[in-house]
């Protein structure tokens, strides 16, 4: 029933991704649903917006061991790929910062877990404020301060792991 909405979901995702991605919105989408759907223990969904918020979650821990993957030698981590029709295009959402708003975001939900979950349902499920704040049950006015907070404290952590 909710397979469309997820590949939607996943599709918008995936744009934010640098080009060449070999990860694709149905490849991400299953590899959720298989994490999220456990034969041998069977999840009590508390509603939509439960099961929206744990694909959330399992689209970015997806998201971020690919990019962990495809940091390491093996796969050659210390070389950066190019296509030839975009050697001028630059990445919208490089390895390592995904890696750093990772990071970043693991500190936020010790500090703000509320604030952590909406950065999560709106960067990575791709959900509006107004549907993150329904996912979440608190208001729109307060979802959007949320918003605000968080990536203003995530822009300052981003930015000073880079500077240093």
């Amino acid at each position: 029933m909710v397979y469309d909405e997820l590949r939607k979901l996943a599709a918008q995702r995936l744009a934010h991704e640098k080009p060449g991605q070999t990860l694709q919105a149905t490849a991400l989408v299953h590899e959720a649903y298989l994490r999220l759907v456990v034969v041998d223990q069977p999840q009590p969904w508390d509603g939509r917006h439960h099961f929206f918020a744990a694909a959330a979650e399992a689209m970015r821990r997806i998201l971020v061991e690919n990019a962990r993957r495809k940091k390491r030698l093996k796969r050659g981590g210390d070389r950066q790929r190019l296509d030839l029709d975009q050697v001028a295009g630059k990445a919208e959402l490089a390895d390592d910062r995904l890696l750093a708003i990772d990071e970043a975001l693991e500190t936020l939900s010790r500090e703000d877990p509320q604030a952590a979950q909406l950065v999560k349902l709106r960067f990575f499920a791709g959900l509006s404020v107004t549907d993150a704040a329904g996912v979440l049950g608190i208001s729109r006015a307060n979802a959007y301060e949320q918003w605000a907070y968080a990536r203003a404290w995530l822009r300052c952590v981003v930015q000073d792991d880079e500077a240093t």
